[in-house]
């Protein structure tokens, strides 16, 4: 398992990048950005906003596929050609990376080699939020008992914002529910029934948790958190938050936010700090969260894939790479299967 971790210094001017060995060996890259003809930062908003979303995780309109493969090349100059020869030559092998800053956005699987080759195409891709989380994640994945899977979609949509709007109802989401439940053997939780409440009652013996409903990024909307959407009730409002998920029984080996921008938050010098953060110190010992605006159908169909692959291959991160490689075949573009990113233990 190689972990690669990337820090910008000196205002911008340099990136360091360290990389860890199975065997424990520690090779270090120092990479010179002055040839860039913007800071990484910009460069990293600039790829987003060429894919079609925006610094919000809103759907803009891409600015056009040369920039975007353009964008997406300079990147991988920068973060992976450094680095090239030190990555596993099995793409079944763990690549982990740390990154730091504005490098949190980056959706490192859609990278592109100047053959247009993706970065998923050659490595087995996760990250993390600190280096820190990786054995908390490990210690966490020894803890787990539970044996059931709990699926909830497209629940009855709360109202957000100022003034409310109810959000949008998400049919292919509840489709995602229902075929992966019947993967798992089990029921979807869909509608009016998909409830704090629910969630709550279903946690302990949780060894699967898979939520296909909208997420929620606090940014320029007034009365909007960070949260996962579920069905409001009289007593709660249907918003499930990072402060309230850090404080429940959650023993999952595996929590998948099939929804928008669950795996952003506020970037500080320990990491990401938002749902993804929560749910590990919660206690799951993998997640599977998103960078963007995912769309309805794509991840839909990825998602299903995804769990399709466990049953053959147990390795969390394998299977979420050969989804992403299917789901390229029938919709090229990275907005549609880049997103999603694995956190923590894959197995």
């Amino acid at each position: 398992m190689f972990k690669v971790e990337g820090k910008q210094v000196w205002r911008q001017s340099k990136l360091y990048i360290w990389v860890v060995k199975p065997t424990g060996d520690i090779a270090f890259k120092q990479v010179n950005l002055k040839s860039l003809n913007t800071s990484l930062a910009d460069l990293v908003s600039n790829s987003r906003q060429a894919l079609g979303v925006s610094s919000r995780g809103i759907n803009v309109e891409p600015t056009g596929k040369p920039i975007q493969k353009e964008n997406f090349q300079q990147l991988d100059q920068v973060l992976i050609e450094p680095i090239a020869s030190l990555l596993p030559s099995n793409p079944k092998e763990h690549v982990i990376f740390i990154p730091n800053e504005s490098l949190f956005l980056v959706p490192f699987a859609a990278l592109q080699e100047k053959d247009g080759k993706y970065l998923i195409e050659k490595h087995t891709i996760l990250t993390s939020p600190a280096i820190q989380v990786l054995e908390l994640t490990h210690q966490q994945r020894q803890k787990v008992k539970g044996k059931d899977v709990l699926v909830m979609g497209n629940p009855t949509m709360p109202s957000v914002g100022i003034p409310p709007q109810q959000l949008p109802s998400l049919p292919s989401a509840e489709k995602e529910a229902h075929a992966i439940a019947s993967l798992e053997h089990t029921t979807a939780i869909t509608g009016s029934q998909a409830t704090l409440a629910a969630f709550k009652q279903k946690l302990p013996t949780a060894r699967i948790i898979h939520l296909a409903t909208h997420g929620l990024l606090e940014g320029e909307n007034k009365g909007i958190p960070t949260a996962i959407a579920l069905a409001p009730t009289a007593s709660d409002n249907g918003l499930l938050t990072p402060e309230e998920i850090v404080d429940l029984p959650i023993n999952a080996l595996l929590v998948v936010l099939s929804a928008c921008d669950t795996g952003r938050g506020k970037i500080t010098g320990d990491g990401v700090i938002g749902l993804s953060r929560s749910l590990i110190t919660a206690g799951a010992s993998s997640v599977i969260v998103s960078l963007w605006s995912v769309p309805d159908s794509p991840t839909s169909e990825l998602m299903t894939e995804f769990y399709q692959n466990l049953h053959s291959d147990r390795d969390q991160a394998v299977a979420l790479r050969s989804a992403m490689l299917n789901t390229m075949k029938k919709h090229p573009q990275p907005i549609n299967w880049a997103a999603f990113t694995l956190i923590g233990e894959a197995k």
